[in-house]
């Protein structure tokens, strides 16, 4: 049988940075039932995925009962739910049993329990009170966490496409500066120019890296965005210190604030589930139109950073171009 530590999953585990809800309410529970899982058990990931699911579809059966004794029940079976989806990443990276299947399949399964969660606490609301608000409460939870979650899969997209073509005009001008120093007869495993434009790692984040208490060379794609926030890194940075993203009301605490916040709120105080969801809801949108304002001044550097690198490309075939119409005519001779 396995024998890891707490250290271990911790260490293999834990997120460079994460959402404040998981680092502070979730992990220190989780951490530990991922210990006992991975060294007693022979439980799988997908086996972890599903029992999520059928915790999140248990809250929303105990949501539509509008109850405050169900609405209780109810938020903490969602919290239960959330808390083996995120065993089961870390159960995956502690074993290195990941999947692409097992990946689509949680992700999925989020989306699915989002849905029936959302349904059901409204709909059951509207039943009790017949207040067509929950309906529409209901169409707005599911929409934003639809826009939520597809703006960040399109972002992620194009940041890497966008990374990607960098790397390859990068890599493209390192050897042609290669092949000009070559011919120069100068040492061609000097570091290229090039390297400092882009920052010591092209495959970077567009968040700046963070490593302990040091923070590394930005690339010119946030230029930016720094020029006009030079505070954010000072807080980014302070943040992921606890392992905290600056993103503070991600997808996550959006779903935390609907399914676990407003229910134990309203079992207090009836009538308080729309309320707390719609602060939580202009809260999350306030990040993303915070995060599209960043990706629009990236995408800006982006262009320049594109033409530089592209220009240097083309100088450089140039030159090689003329310097081997130079070493031609003693060729011959």
């Amino acid at each position: 049988m396995p024998n890891f530590t707490l250290d271990d999953v911790r260490e293999r585990t834990y997120k460079a940075r994460d959402a404040w809800w998981t680092v502070l309410l979730v992990d220190p529970l989780a951490a530990r039932l991922v210990r006992f899982t991975a060294n007693r058990t022979g439980i799988t990931p997908n086996q972890l995925t599903v029992g999520s699911l059928f915790l999140g579809l248990g809250a929303a059966v105990a949501f539509a009962a509008a109850s405050w004794q169900f609405l209780l029940l109810g938020a903490l079976l969602y919290h239960l739910s959330f808390t083996l989806d995120c065993m089961d990443g870390k159960i995956a990276r502690l074993k290195g049993t990941g999947s692409i299947f097992g990946a689509w399949l949680d992700y999925i399964f989020d989306r699915v329990r989002v849905l029936a969660c959302a349904i059901a606490l409204m709909g059951g609301q509207y039943a009790a009170t017949g207040n067509v608000a929950y309906i529409w409460a209901a169409v707005g939870v599911v929409f934003l966490d639809m826009l939520r979650y597809m703006d960040a899969l399109e972002i992620y997209k194009v940041r890497t496409q966008m990374r990607g073509k960098l790397r390859g005009l990068q890599e493209e001008t390192q050897r042609l500066e290669r092949a000009r120093r070559r011919a120069d007869g100068a040492d061609a495993g000097l570091a290229d120019p090039i390297d400092r434009l882009l920052g010591p790692d092209p495959e970077a984040d567009m968040e700046d890296q963070v490593v302990g208490d040091r923070q590394a060379t930005s690339m010119l794609l946030q230029q930016g965005f720094h020029q006009r926030f030079p505070w954010y890194a000072r807080v980014r940075l302070m943040l992921t210190r606890g392992r905290v993203r600056a993103h503070l009301i991600s997808g996550i605490e959006f779903q935390m604030g609907v399914f676990i916040v407003a229910p134990l709120a309203a079992a207090a105080v009836p009538g308080a589930i729309i309320p707390v969801a719609a602060v939580t809801g202009a809260g999350m949108l306030a990040f993303e139109l915070f995060i599209i304002y960043k990706f629009w001044l990236s995408s800006r550097d982006y262009g320049r950073t594109l033409a530089t690198l592209e220009g240097k490309v083309d100088d450089l075939r140039a030159g090689i171009a003329r310097q081997r119409q130079e070493l031609s005519p003693a060729d011959s001779t």
